[in-house]
C-alpha cells in the first residue's frame, strides 16, 4: 500500500517510532506526516524517524488539508482505528477515495525482525522472573490473602514499582473463580489446598510478554508446568490441559495452517470428554500489542505459519462452579517447528 493514514499508537510507533494519545500518521509514497498537537511537538521532534512533525491544535483539519494538497486518489485505513465522528472532520466531501481495511498495521507486522523477536525474549524472560517472584511471595504471604491482594502484588512485581509497563491486568483467580477465562479479583482468600490460576505480562521496549500458570498452594508453590494436585479430577484436567499444549506445540512448522495448531490442542481435550469447556482459542500473536496475528484458532482456515511469526499456546479448560486450568507459552516458529520462549 502507498498511501496510508494511522491512529492505533503502535501502529504509529511501528511506522517512525513514536506515538502518542493524540496523532495522526500520514504515509503517502515518497513522504510521511506525523500530526499531533503542541503537547508532544518537542518529543515527537526528538524521536520520530522518517516522517514530518506537523503541530496543528486541529490534527483532523491538519491531515485532511495535508491529503487535498498531495492529490492522492485512494488511501487506506483501518475502520477499527476511527470513531466515525473523527472520520468524517478528516474525509467527508474530500475528493479521495478512503478505503477501508481491517487490521492491515498487524497484517504487517505478522513477521517479526530478529530485533523484536529479541525485545519479546527479553519481556518474556522478565515476565518469567516476575512469576518466580511471586511464589516466593505466596509462599512467605499468601495465604489468607485475597485474589485483590495478590492481584495488587503481582501487579507491583511485574512493574517493578513503575519501572515497567505491564501487557495488561494480571489474572490471579483461585479454585472456582479460574473456572472464568478472563476471571476478575474477588475478596476470596487463598487457603491450603487451593488451585491458583496466574496469567501475566510485561512489556519490554514496548514489546509483550504473555504467560498463564495453574498451580497448587499448599504452603509451598512454583509455576513449573510439573504440579501435583491432591484432587483427581483436578490432577486429570491438569494432565489433559498440559498435553494438549504439548501437542499443539509440536504442530508447530512452517507451512502448517494456523487452525491445525488449535486443532491439535482441541482433539486432545474433546478426546477426554472436555471439549465444550475450551471456551476459546488456542492462541494469539503478540508483539507490541498484546493481541496480534495469527489468531490460532479453529475459526482461521486460511493463515499459514511462516518463520517468524510469534504467537502463545494456551489451552484450557473451565469446569462452572468447580475450576479452571490454562497453561500459556509463547512461541517463535523456526525453519524446522517452533522455539519455546
Amino acid at each position: 500500500m502507498k498511501n496510508y493514514i494511522l491512529r492505533d499508537e503502535n501502529a504509529v510507533y511501528y511506522e517512525c517510532g513514536f506515538s502518542c494519545d493524540n496523532e495522526i500518521f500520514l504515509k503517502f509514497s515518497n513522504e510521511a506526516f506525523f500530526i499531533t498537537d503542541p503537547r508532544y511537538t518537542l518529543a515527537a521532534k526528538e524521536s520520530v524517524k522518517e516522517a514530518e512533525v506537523v503541530e496543528a491544535d486541529d490534527i483532523f483539519k491538519a491531515a485532511r488539508e495535508i491529503i487535498r494538497k498531495s492529490r492522492v486518489k485512494k488511501i487506506f485505513y483501518n475502520p477499527k482505528e476511527w470513531a466515525l465522528e473523527d472520520f468524517k472532520k478528516v474525509f467527508e466531501k474530500l475528493s479521495v477515495y478512503a478505503y477501508a481495511k481491517s487490521n492491515f498495521s498487524q497484517k504487517k507486522r505478522i513477521i517479526k525482525t530478529k530485533e523484536e523477536i529479541s525485545k519479546i525474549k527479553k519481556a518474556v524472560k522478565l515476565g518469567e522472573m516476575a512469576f518466580f517472584e511471586f511464589a516466593l511471595f505466596l509462599q512467605k504471604e499468601g495465604e489468607n490473602r485475597s485474589e485483590k491482594e495478590l492481584f495488587f502484588e503481582m501487579s507491583a512485581i511485574l512493574s517493578q514499582k513503575g519501572e515497567r509497563d505491564l501487557s495488561f491486568p494480571p489474572i490471579v483467580a483461585i479454585d472456582e473463580n479460574a473456572a472464568k477465562p478472563h476471571a476478575e479479583a474477588t475478596k476470596r482468600l487463598l487457603k491450603k489446598g487451593d488451585l491458583i490460576l496466574v496469567d501475566a505480562g510485561l512489556k519490554y521496549e514496548r514489546y509483550c510478554s504473555d504467560r498463564t500458570r495453574t498451580a497448587y498452594f499448599d504452603g509451598f508453590i512454583n509455576f513449573e508446568k510439573e504440579q501435583r494436585f491432591k484432587d483427581r479430577k483436578i490432577q486429570k484436567v491438569y494432565d489433559t490441559v498440559l498435553k494438549a499444549q504439548e501437542s499443539a506445540i509440536k504442530a508447530v512448522k512452517p507451512g502448517v495452517k494456523a487452525y491445525e495448531i488449535d486443532k491439535a490442542a482441541r482433539e486432545v481435550i474433546e478426546k477426554e470428554g472436555f471439549g465444550k469447556y475450551f471456551v476459546h482459542s488456542t492462541g494469539h500473536g503478540v508483539g507490541l500489542d498484546i493481541h496480534e496475528l495469527p489468531v490460532i484458532s479453529f475459526k482461521d482456515k486460511n493463515t499459514v505459519l511462516k518463520e517468524n511469526m510469534v504467537f502463545t499456546i494456551e489451552p484450557g479448560i473451565y469446569l462452572p462452579g468447580e475450576f479452571g486450568v490454562r497453561i500459556e507459552d509463547m512461541v517463535v516458529v523456526n525453519e524446522s517447528g517452533c522455539e519455546v520462549l
